[in-house]
């Protein structure tokens, strides 16, 4: 039971590294596009969890006590609760975290080299055209890829 309590390494260094994971993280969820936070699949599960695998060590190192567990999951928990908090209030942080949409239709004209930056794959856009009702780009009078990675459109009249 003593062993549960018996941190091998200073609670800061778990904290330290909690916050090191956290943003190297976040960076790379960024760096992936809009698609990958929009449109969960079994692909992106599977990377979720090997995510998580891959990063275990790098949190945790040797220790195996219940206290690093719950001092990490601390960490991450108040990190997440802190990067939501400043950027509810400095709307240029949290362009920074979230992004902004990125618009890839304007007068029935689709923008293919934006659709591609944003990670968002043609058949994508065919649903959303689809879920829209509308049957082609013409349609559409401007449609964006939100930061959630959801695709808005707006029909013409």
């Amino acid at each position: 039971m003593e062993e549960f309590w018996q941190l091998s390494m200073p609670w800061w260094q778990f904290v330290l590294r909690a916050f090191a994971v956290y943003l190297a993280l976040l960076v790379f969820v960024r760096l992936s596009g809009k698609r990958a936070l929009g449109q969960f699949t079994p692909f992106d599960m599977v990377l979720l969890v090997l995510l998580g695998t891959a990063v275990q060590n790098s949190l945790i190192g040797d220790d195996i006590s219940l206290l690093g567990g719950l001092i990490l999951a601390a960490t991450l928990i108040a990190l997440n609760a802190g990067v939501g908090f400043v950027a509810a209030r400095w709307p240029g942080f949290q362009r920074l975290v979230e992004g902004e949409a990125a618009q890839v239709i304007e007068d029935g004209k689709l923008d293919d080299r934006r659709l591609q930056r944003e990670g968002v794959s043609r058949a994508d856009l065919d649903e959303a055209l689809r879920r829209a009702g509308l049957e082609r780009v013409a349609q559409v009078r401007r449609g964006w890829v939100e930061t959630d990675g959801r695709i808005t459109l707006i029909p013409r009249d």
